[in-house]
């Protein structure tokens, strides 16, 4: 069972797991283990989330999701299979996690008047020194 957040857990039937070869540097065992892990689910067919939360779903994780409505994780990171098959599922409860997570309204607040005082005399203070970089006029060289 794998626990997204307090409403919404997974069921370890529901996620289907495919083993390949991993990329990049490892020596003789990255050519013949297969250690990189895919974890695929089927967002479409799961009774755990309700058709709201697939919207949700659906709509924040576009770019993960392929047009058969599978949702897809990979992990290759450390060389065992199992150590990567757990990364996989952390990473995909992160994922939903996100997801499904509605961040609270944004209750509009008033500037507070010495925040406004401030700023205003901030302005005052630049313009003021920018007023004084202007020409001078040296005393003696007009007399």
């Amino acid at each position: 069972m794998v626990t997204v957040n307090d409403s919404v857990e997974i069921a370890d039937d529901e996620l289907e797991f495919a083993a390949s070869r991993s990329s990049g540097p490892g020596g003789q065992h990255v050519n013949k283990a297969s250690t990189r892990i895919t974890l695929r689910f089927d967002l479409e067919a799961t009774e755990a989330l309700t058709p709201e939360q697939k919207q949700l779903v659906r709509e924040r994780l576009p770019t993960r999701i392929s047009k058969q409505g599978i949702l897809s994780v990979s992990a290759q990171r450390e060389r065992s299979q199992s150590a990567n098959r757990q990364l996989a599922v952390e990473r995909f409860a992160e994922l939903l996690r996100e997801a499904l997570d509605v961040p609270a309204d944004r209750r509009p607040t008033r500037v507070p008047r010495g925040a406004k005082r401030r700023r205003i005399e901030e302005k005052k203070r630049r313009g003021q020194i920018k007023r004084q970089r202007g020409r001078r006029f040296d005393d003696e060289r007009f007399d």
